[in-house]
C-alpha cells in the first residue's frame, strides 16, 4: 500500500492517474524544514512520514518560481500565500517586472520505503543530516538512521498574469500557461500538463518497475 501524505484528496485522485495500484491518503503533518530548494523539504517529510507509518510514503512540495525575483516565492509560496495573497503577488510582479513576466510551478515528490534505490532516473537523497541539524535534533538521534529518498521533479513553464478563471487553487488565477490560466482550466486538463503530474508520470513509470 502507497500512503500519499497530504491534507488535500484532490492530488491522491491525481496521483491515481499515474499510478497502478492502491493508492490512500495519509493525514500526517510531518514538520517543514526551512530549505533554499524543494527537495530537501519533501525529502524530510518523506523520512519522518515513514518512521510514523512504516509503510511505503509519498510527499510532495511544491511553489511558484518567479524569474525576475529570482525564484521568489519558490519554496515559500505557502507562507506568500498566507501572507501577502496571491493577488498581492501579482500586483507586486505587475509593478516591479517587465512582460513577459515568466514564470514556473515546479514539483518535487519523494518517495522512501525503507529500502535503497538506483540512481535513475532522478537523484536519491540520503543526507539526512542537514534536515535533522534543521529540526534540533542532536547528534547520535534520528540522523544517525539514513534512510534514501528517491526525489521525482516535474516543471511547467508559465508567466504571472491578471487572476482568470474561478477553479484549482492557490496561484492558478495568476499562473497562464500557453493562453490559458490553470484556473480556467478542468482538472483533466490541468493535471495533463501540470508540474505536479509530470512528476508523477515519472514516478509512476518508475514505482511500476519497483513494484512488479
Amino acid at each position: 500500500m502507497l500512503r500519499y501524505v497530504t491534507t488535500n484528496p484532490g492530488k491522491v485522485r491525481e496521483a491515481l492517474q499515474y499510478l497502478e495500484g492502491p493508492v490512500e491518503q495519509l493525514d500526517y503533518d510531518y514538520t517543514e524544514v526551512q530549505a533554499a530548494e524543494l527537495g530537501p523539504i519533501a525529502a524530510h517529510g518523506a523520512r519522518e512520514a515513514y518512521r510514523h507509518a512504516g509503510e511505503p510514503v509519498l510527499v510532495d512540495d511544491a511553489g511558484l518560481f518567479i524569474d525576475g525575483f529570482g525564484g521568489f516565492p519558490g519554496p515559500y509560496s505557502s507562507y506568500a500565500e498566507d501572507t501577502l495573497g496571491v493577488e498581492a503577488v501579482h500586483r507586486l510582479a505587475d509593478r516591479e517586472l517587465d512582460d513577459p513576466r515568466r514564470a514556473a510551478f515546479r514539483c518535487v515528490l519523494a518517495y522512501c520505503d525503507g529500502g535503497g534505490f538506483e540512481a535513475s532516473p532522478d537523484p536519491v537523497d540520503r543526507d539526512d543530516r542537514t534536515a535533522a541539524a534543521a529540526r534540533g535534533a542532536k547528534r547520535g538521534e534520528e540522523e544517525t538512521e539514513t534512510l534514501p529518498v528517491k526525489l521525482f521533479a516535474g516543471t511547467v513553464r508559465g508567466r504571472i498574469v491578471p487572476p482568470r478563471g474561478d477553479g484549482g487553487f492557490g496561484y492558478d488565477p495568476v499562473f497562464e500557461h500557453e493562453g490559458t490560466t490553470f484556473a480556467e482550466m478542468d482538472s483533466e486538463e490541468k493535471n495533463a500538463v501540470s508540474h505536479r503530474g509530470r512528476a508523477l508520470a515519472k514516478f509512476g513509470e518508475w514505482f511500476a518497475e519497483r513494484t512488479e
